[in-house]
């Protein structure tokens, strides 16, 4: 009688050595991910910080150039082009609430709401202009899409709050960015 030797094939991994590999993965992962999230809150922050500035930087454009030296009440007239030309800030900021990179972004009279121009005496025909705006944007979501809340009005001024709360039109409460 003959006895035959059958070889085993022993190629591949054993259950023990991938639920390795898997915890392994598995806790990578767990140290990445917080800082990600951070990353991109931290991210989130710049881009509301950098929106105030353009509404800012548009709204003394704005009063300089076609307002009569008043500032527009809203995004939507910050938004209006002149004749010939083009708007005063960007499509993605011209609407009052607008939500952009995890803020909410909003536009509106500041403390002195005095009327300086007639809308008739605007360039491009939007509303009357008034002496003064307030600009803020808090996180949708605050701790998650951000943690701090962003102001700025016509001194030019980025005020932050750290709790995400809004920041009211007199920035009480408030410190300066600059």
């Amino acid at each position: 009688m003959k006895i035959q030797n059958q070889v085993r094939d022993d190629k591949g991994f054993t259950l023990i050595e991938l639920l390795i590999v898997v915890a392994i993965i598995g806790i990578i992962a767990a140290i990445a991910v917080p800082g990600l999230l951070r990353a991109r809150q931290s991210g989130n922050e710049a881009s509301a910080i950098a929106s105030m500035r353009t509404i800012g930087g548009a709204e003394a454009t704005y009063a300089a150039s076609c307002g009569g030296g008043g500032y527009a009440p809203t995004l939507e007239n910050l938004a209006l082009a002149p004749a010939g030309g083009v708007g005063f800030i960007s499509p993605d900021l011209a609407t009052t609430g607008v939500t952009k990179s995890g803020y909410t972004m909003t536009l509106a009279v500041g403390t002195d709401a005095t009327v300086v121009a007639a809308s008739a005496a605007t360039c491009n025909a939007g509303a009357a202009t008034v002496a003064s705006f307030y600009a803020h944007a808090e996180p949708v979501t605050v701790g998650s899409t951000g943690q701090r809340s962003f102001a700025t009005d016509n001194r030019g001024t980025i005020f932050q709050l750290a709790t995400g709360a809004t920041i009211p039109a007199t920035m009480a409460g408030a410190t300066s960015l600059q």
